[in-house]
């Protein structure tokens, strides 16, 4: 039995709080009704917004009349500056018509040439499919005009992997650009910024190694002369991927301990090409021979674990490098003592549960000269090299109805070329980028176009994104 204190009521359980709060709300719409009736609207907002000792006398006199009711106040359950932005944004969408919350970082972004979806530009298309493994990871970007060049293009395709793959793919297409506009205007150029890259990249005495892996593209020749500002945008542009890892390392949604992205991304400017690549997507260009047929010539190099440099780095670091038996062509990545995460490159963005044991994000940086005889450049994921080799994805191109349908026709042939070669295996996601080289300006010496480029940054101050 319950004993009850003579003289009160008893109250059945759950109900007294209740009850409380009711009999609490009474007494307030009573003291807000004489309030109104007694003073003027505020009609400013620094009257209504001003907060407990603001200078605002509604939320001040309310303050007031809830501390006499005993009830807490907005003060005491967060400090008056909070309070107010907490009630700002609720005014400002209603009188917009909209809320923050319905619009994505990608939609409030500035249109001004970019394109990440399936269609087409003057210069360039492209295309994604997703396969039958999950949602598509693979994303894609042209963006026209960049660095405020209307000669300048930048394109890239990035083939995520791991659980949120998809999510670190897409991170960087929105982001990796406007962090290389952005770090090609920096003053200091190849030695200060080299060694900031080369310095910060790893931990652990990694630099070394890392620094000498990548002092010279591996597709290209050692004794190749290049123009006189390759080196500087060079050095942006590996800092620009070393700022994006970072990026990803510390974002406190995008969980890429055993998750990341190849990238792929190529700068045009005028009949200069600049070529950055991060994993094994591929990046392929059509030309012509002398006697006017195409034919492939293959600008990176996939950067798997069976290229001799990368395995050694990675053994060095300790890392792992074998084949499951269902799969002996494919050289993965493990950790030291555990048989995971299997990554089939040696070289990617995230994956940070292998940036200790050999596997690293600074891309293999190149350069191409156009020629009159160069007509397009196809960017494209594994999914589609896996299947379709580079003289096949150039016949497919130079065959095309229009410029504006070849990126589509890349990937629907790979998606057949799936279903015919590998029946009882899973489709994988395809994307590809096709950029059309604009020759028709062939009096500009060769590498004025990336001495352009960096004149207008360093003119411009850097500020182009």
């Amino acid at each position: 039995m319950v004993a009850v204190t003579p003289g009160r009521r008893r109250r059945p359980a759950g109900c007294a709080a209740g009850h409380h709060h009711q009999h609490q709300q009474q007494r307030l719409l009573a003291v807000a009704a004489r309030l109104a009736a007694a003073k003027p609207a505020a009609t400013t907002e620094a009257a209504v917004y001003g907060g407990v000792g603001g200078g605002g006398c509604c939320l001040e006199f309310l303050d007031c009349v809830l501390r006499a009711m005993g009830v807490a106040t907005p003060a005491e359950i967060m400090p008056p500056a909070d309070f107010r932005w907490a009630a700002r944004p609720m005014r400002r969408r209603r009188r917009g018509g909209s809320s923050s919350s319905s619009s994505s970082p990608r939609d409030r972004e500035p249109r001004d040439g970019r394109i990440a979806a399936n269609g087409a530009s003057a210069a360039a298309s492209l295309y994604t499919m997703r396969g039958n493994k999950g949602v598509n990871q693979d994303a894609m970007l042209v963006w026209e005009n960049f660095c405020s060049k209307e000669d300048t293009i930048f394109c890239g395709v990035f083939d995520g992997h791991g659980p949120y793959g998809h999510l670190v793919s897409k991170r960087v297409r929105d982001l990796l650009p406007i962090k290389l506009s952005a770090n090609l205007g920096r003053d200091g150029h190849k030695e200060t910024s080299t060694n900031i890259v080369t310095s910060s990249m790893t931990e652990g005495g990694g630099t070394e190694r890392m620094d000498r892996d990548t002092e010279t593209p591996l597709g290209t020749e050692e004794n190749r002369e290049y123009p006189e500002m390759f080196a500087a945008l060079r050095t942006s542009l590996l800092r620009a991927f070393y700022v994006m890892d970072r990026d990803l390392k510390f974002h406190k949604t995008i969980d890429s301990v055993f998750s990341g992205t190849t990238a792929v991304t190529v700068i045009k400017q005028g009949h200069d090409l600049l070529i950055g690549n991060l994993g094994d997507s591929r990046a392929v260009l059509g030309t012509r021979d002398e006697y006017d047929q195409f034919f492939a010539v293959q600008l990176t190099v996939d950067l798997k674990p069976t290229i001799p440099s990368e395995a050694a780095r990675i053994r060095e670091r300790s890392g792992r490098i074998f084949s499951l038996p269902d799969e002996p062509d494919v050289a993965r990545v493990w950790l030291p003592k555990y048989n995971m995460p299997g990554l089939a490159m040696a070289r990617a963005f995230g994956d940070f549960c292998l940036k200790d044991y050999g596997l690293i994000s600074m891309p293999d940086v190149s350069y191409h000269r156009i020629t009159e005889k160069d007509e397009f450049v196809v960017l494209a994921t594994d999914g589609v090299w896996d299947v379709l080799s580079n003289s096949e994805v150039v016949s497919i191109v130079s065959q095309a109805k229009s410029e504006a349908s070849a990126a589509r026709f890349v990937v629907e042939s790979a998606q057949r070329a799936w279903r015919t070669r590998f029946p009882t295996s899973k489709i994988d996601d395809c994307a590809v980028v096709c950029l059309f080289l604009n020759t028709d300006a062939r009096n500009k010496p060769p590498g004025s176009g990336i001495k352009d480029l960096a004149n207008a940054i360093e003119l411009g101050g850097g500020n182009l994104s």
